[in-house]
């Protein structure tokens, strides 16, 4: 067998039905009943449709997620995940490798439904009342985010992310900052100074102290043009 579910347990007499339903959700049910013993929408893959959720499903223990294809030809698991990440206030998170990448910005959460009940916290595109026209979000084998509306044979991107290179996690380095120029800057006492080594070959500049930390200096330093992660 290549693929069988844990359901044998759970069928009786009743006739059990699979159907592949408009909204893409292949699913499992008896003949008689219209709740669900199995639902591929429990399993996302690298692309999210309308009426899908992502996020954690309390009630079923499920946390849902997006896994990039290894290549643009190859559909096996990649490195990349996007999974929500449940802080204050939840936001999508990128990961290469269990590596943070990107966490998403105010861009993508007006893009998404976000519901934080106890029984789940989840994001869900927005359902269209257009029925010419779809929209799907994808993690791309190159560990993007892209949002895509699909109008009869033509493709439009809504959404794209990451855009530069600010929105990549800890991209400029300690004790410093990207700026609104999408160039990397030292904090107020911080130069460029020593390497920090980036691969197997390559090594950047740090932020190193222009002097010893004195403690006695009581205040808060005010920093303009920053763009926030």
């Amino acid at each position: 067998p290549v693929w069988k579910t844990n359901l044998i347990n759970h069928i009786n007499e009743e006739p059990l039905v699979a159907e592949l339903l408009d909204n893409g959700n292949f699913v499992l049910r008896y003949s008689n009943r219209k709740s669900f013993l199995w639902q591929s929408f429990d399993y996302p893959t690298d692309t999210l449709l309308p009426g899908m959720k992502l996020g954690w499903d309390r009630t079923k223990n499920l946390n849902k997620t997006l896994t990039s294809w290894a290549s643009l030809y190859d559909p096996s698991s990649g490195n990349y995940d996007f999974e929500i990440e449940n802080w204050k206030v939840s936001h999508g998170l990128i990961t290469n490798t269990g590596q943070p990448e990107f966490r998403t910005d105010l861009s993508y959460s007006n893009l998404v439904n976000i519901a934080e009940t106890e029984e789940e916290i989840s994001h869900s595109l927005n359902i269209t009342t257009n029925v010419s026209s779809i929209s799907i979000l994808q993690l791309t084998s190159a560990g993007a985010l892209r949002l895509t509306e699909l109008i009869g044979g033509e493709k439009r991107t809504l959404f794209y992310f990451p855009n530069d290179r600010c929105d990549y996690y800890n991209s400029c380095g300690e004790n410093s900052y990207c700026n609104t120029s999408n160039n990397c800057e030292c904090m107020a006492g911080f130069q460029w100074g020593g390497q920090y080594a980036w691969g197997l070959t390559k090594s950047r500049q740090i932020c190193v102290r222009k002097s010893q930390l004195s403690c006695h200096e009581k205040e808060f330093k005010k920093i303009r043009n920053m763009k926030l992660p």
